[in-house]
């Protein structure tokens, strides 16, 4: 998927059941692809997100996050966002998106970096827990899409590893282009 290309017009269902559409019919979706449930460094990363929302959607850019987790494992760890969370498990967004994993995901030394500082943030068993999810996909790479009401993929972003995504200020920087 390339700046330019039309995404088709679907509805998901966020973990509290919500339905959302994307594209928006007005304003900008920022459709994230996270790892998965308990990811240390998606939560780092999600938690700057959450603090600086208002900015986002003053913006015009609604959030819309998608893990490759079960609504159920998401329900445990990101419940509190406040914004639009979907689950893939089976990891058809994904698919479609051209969202991959690799060994190379882990291997960055930024990830080590990011991991570290993810794991200062844990304050539970349940965040260690989660962490370390020995039954989910710990290869996954991030990935970042803009798309206008139109569909039009307005910018993309394929992250080279699992701390490789869009700061919340090129997002604004995106958005008012």
């Amino acid at each position: 998927m390339n700046a330019g290309d039309r995404v088709n017009a679907r509805t998901l269902t966020t973990i509290e059941g919500t339905d959302i559409t994307i594209p928006a019919e007005a304003g900008l979706v920022h459709l994230q692809f996270r790892r998965f449930a308990g990811c240390p460094i998606c939560t780092l990363h999600l938690r700057e997100v959450a603090r600086r929302v208002d900015e986002i959607t003053t913006a015009g850019v609604r959030e819309v996050v998608v893990f490759h987790s079960a609504a159920d494992a998401l329900r445990r760890y990101q419940a509190d966002l406040p914004f639009a969370v979907v689950a893939d498990p089976d990891r058809e967004l994904y698919d479609e998106f051209g969202v991959g994993s690799s060994l190379r995901a882990l291997l960055h030394p930024q990830v080590v970096r990011a991991a570290r500082r993810g794991a200062r943030q844990m304050r539970s068993v349940r965040s260690v827990v989660g962490s370390l999810a020995p039954t989910e996909n710990h290869l996954g790479k991030p990935a970042d899409f803009l798309i206008g009401p139109d569909g039009v993929v307005r910018a993309r972003k394929y992250g080279e590893h699992a701390d490789d995504q869009w700061s919340v200020d090129e997002l604004l920087q995106l958005a008012a282009r």
